[in-house]
């Protein structure tokens, strides 16, 4: 299993984001996501899931890998998961 998540040091709405993510597939985040944090599925982000920080040592805890946030984005790249944003440029 492949799970990664980033330290939560993303603000937005008065609190702090991790980002979980698979450089394995979906199906495996979505399945940790389900099984070990209780988060549906429509919260899904495209190519990650966005964990409250108070979560953020039940997801290490149940097997999530703590990475920095540029190895997460490496990792997820790597694996050809990652969804570029509408406003992302092409690599080229």
């Amino acid at each position: 299993m492949a799970v990664l998540i980033d330290s939560p040091v993303w603000h937005w709405r008065g609190r702090r984001w991790s980002h979980l993510v698979s450089d394995v597939s979906y199906d495996e985040l979505h399945a940790f996501v389900a099984a070990e944090l209780g988060i549906p599925r429509r919260a899904f982000q495209g190519d990650h899931y966005d964990i409250p920080e108070d979560l953020y040592d039940v997801a290490v805890e149940s097997g999530a890998e703590p990475v920095g946030a540029r190895e997460l984005l490496s990792r997820l790249r790597a694996a050809g998961l990652r969804r570029k944003k509408p406003h992302e440029p092409s690599a080229g």
